[in-house]
């Protein structure tokens, strides 16, 4: 019966075979294998037709042998396999998943894994449609970098605010994340731009606020931000760093209903508000680009931002948002 795997004997004849200087088809045809097979073989290990030994062919075999056979961790721990997905499901990481069982089984040595042991487990898993669920929970990063539009354009299509008050004129403690209370905003934009969502972040807890945005204009804008805002206790709301997107031209009638000053950033520069920036990334994952917000209820939206706010960070120490924020209410 013939199999795949070559054997020892096999092995020490294809090295005897080689020395009398005949093809690999014709090895193949005295031991019972294929040229390509006979060719594997050889070049496998690093050796050729003049270097081939078959005792060093074997041991390399075996080795090989084992360390495709290992199972991996995830492939028989229930347990741990059960909590890794439900959390990749709620699309946290794999380094905010080995983090955060740390400190969820603090005495539990079996429910420790290495992110790169769940992204192995993760793109070799066999069954196709788990796999490709799964993947889909992993933030997803472009791989061509778009190509940025002119400062100019940016600014013609944009327009002038008036009375802006610069980011150079923040204070420094708001730098400094030391004193919570600061937040960043921006508005993502649906399909056709026809539709959009509101996102605050705050810069110290990475606390996040989704709000519904029926019209991007700057009314509608103020008004769905200035009543999220309200909801905060006084003392968490200091200030608010804006682009300089047209839909905040109202930020002193916003100032004034909120107590919450507004600076805005540089033009083109969205590393200025680089909290925000980076959640709407997180964000992206649940509404991908030419989603059509006016078909997201506000409760799906609060679901998403209950999730976030419940997802470890690696700014916090993999800390929740959530868990961070409330220690400071109480």
């Amino acid at each position: 019966m013939k199999t795949k795997e070559l054997t020892f004997l096999q092995r020490e004849e294809i090295s005897r075979l080689l020395l009398t200087g005949i093809s690999y088809a014709e090895i193949g045809k005295q031991i019972g294998k294929s040229k390509s097979c006979i060719s594997r073989e050889i070049s496998r290990y690093g050796m050729n037709r003049f270097s081939y030994r078959a005792f060093f062919a074997e041991q390399s075999a075996k080795i090989n042998k084992r360390k495709t056979g290992r199972k991996r961790k995830l492939d028989y721990d229930l347990e741990l396999r059960a909590v890794v997905t439900d959390w990749l499901r709620l699309k946290w990481s794999p380094e905010q998943i080995a983090e955060r069982l740390k400190s969820e089984y603090p005495e539990r040595k079996d429910m420790r894994i290495a992110p790169e042991t769940i992204y192995s487990y993760l793109y070799v898993h066999p069954k196709q449609k788990l796999r490709k669920e799964l993947l889909a929970c992993l933030r997803r990063q472009r791989k061509v970098r778009k190509k940025r539009k002119k400062v100019d354009d940016y600014v013609e299509k944009r327009g002038k605010i008036p009375n802006m008050v610069s980011i150079d004129d923040r204070p420094q403690e708001v730098d400094d994340r030391v004193i919570p209370g600061h937040w960043e905003g921006d508005l993502i934009l649906g399909i056709r731009q026809t539709s959009a969502i509101g996102t605050l972040t705050e810069r110290t807890t990475r606390v996040t606020i989704l709000t519904p945005i029926k019209s991007n204009d700057a009314e509608t804008v103020r008004k769905a931000f200035a009543r999220e805002m309200n909801k905060i206790p006084t003392e968490l709301r200091q200030s608010l760093t804006y682009d300089q997107g047209r839909e905040m031209k109202q930020h002193e009638l916003f100032s004034k209903k909120t107590k919450v000053k507004v600076y805005f950033a540089h033009k083109s520069s969205p590393w200025e508000r680089g909290t925000n920036e980076n959640t709407n990334g997180l964000i992206r994952q649940y509404f991908p680009r030419g989603t059509d917000f006016n078909n997201v209820s506000r409760r799906e939206l609060k679901k998403v931002q209950a999730e976030l706010n419940d997802r470890p960070r690696k700014c916090l120490g993999f800390k929740k948002p959530i868990e961070v924020f409330n220690k400071l209410l109480q």
